[in-house]
C-alpha cells in the first residue's frame, strides 16, 4: 500500500500529466485543422476564358482574426490588429474564388501586457525574425463537417515555416461582399512554436483561431 501511494503522489507531482489533465480540461473546443505538408496552387481560376473576378478587400473595421491559447492556469484570448486580404471571387462561385491574408506578428494581443509582451519575444512568435505570417488558399471545396458550407485548404506561412492546413468556414456571398467565418485550431509545435525547456510541456500544443472576414468592393466601403 505504501509503494501504491507513493506512485500516486509521483504521478500527482509530475509537471507533464498535471499539464495533460488541466490542459485539457481548459482547451479551446474547436476542431483541429488537417495539416501536411505544403501544398501547390492549382491553375488560376480568374484565368479562364469568360470568367468575371472581383476583387474584394478586407473591411479592416468589421473584420477579425482572434486566438485563444491554454496552459495549465487557465486560458488566455487575444488577436492580432493588422493584418491585410483580399478575397477573388470568381463567377460568384468561392469554390472557383481565392483568398489572401498578410498578417502583422507584431501586432499580436493578448488578455495579459505581460503575456503578449512574451509571445512577441524569441521564446515564441520571433516578430522580430519573423514579422509576418501569411495564408493563400490553395483550394475551396462545397461542403464540410460541423454543419459549415466550405471545405478550405490553403498555405500557411508562420514563424519561418509553410505548411498546408483544411479547415471548415462558412462562405456567404452577395453582390458586393463575401463574408467567412470559421474557428478552428492549429498545433504551434508544427510551426516550430517552442518554448525553450519545461515551460513548453505546461502550454497546450493547439491553439485555437477564429476569423470573421468580410471584404467588401471599395465603393461599399
Amino acid at each position: 500500500m505504501k509503494n501504491i501511494g507513493r506512485l500516486a503522489i509521483g504521478l500527482l507531482g509530475s509537471s507533464s500529466l498535471l499539464a495533460f489533465v488541466v490542459a485539457c480540461s481548459s482547451a479551446p473546443d474547436a476542431p483541429r485543422a488537417q495539416s501536411g505538408a505544403a501544398v501547390r496552387p492549382t491553375d488560376d481560376p480568374s484565368a479562364s476564358a469568360g470568367a468575371t473576378t472581383t476583387t474584394l478587400p478586407f473591411d479592416q473595421r468589421a473584420s477579425k482574426i482572434a486566438w485563444t491559447g491554454a496552459k495549465v492556469t487557465g486560458s488566455h484570448d487575444g488577436g492580432f490588429g493588422a493584418f491585410t486580404g483580399t478575397v477573388d471571387l470568381v463567377d460568384r462561385d468561392p469554390v472557383r474564388s481565392r483568398v489572401r491574408v498578410e498578417i502583422d506578428v507584431a501586432s499580436i494581443t493578448s488578455d495579459n501586457d505581460r503575456l503578449t509582451g512574451h509571445l512577441k519575444s524569441p521564446d515564441l512568435f520571433d516578430v522580430a525574425r519573423f514579422p509576418h505570417a501569411r495564408f493563400t488558399s490553395t483550394s475551396i471545396r462545397a461542403g464540410a463537417a460541423g454543419g459549415a458550407t466550405h471545405t478550405v485548404t490553403g498555405n500557411l506561412e508562420l514563424h519561418g515555416v509553410t505548411r498546408a492546413i483544411t479547415f471548415p468556414a462558412t462562405i456567404r456571398v452577395a453582390d458586393d461582399r463575401v463574408d467567412v467565418d470559421a474557428a478552428f485550431s492549429i498545433n504551434r509545435r508544427e510551426f516550430g512554436i517552442n518554448y525553450p525547456g519545461m515551460p513548453n510541456d505546461l502550454i497546450r500544443d493547439d491553439v485555437a483561431l477564429r476569423l470573421t472576414i468580410r471584404a467588401r468592393s471599395p465603393e461599399a466601403s
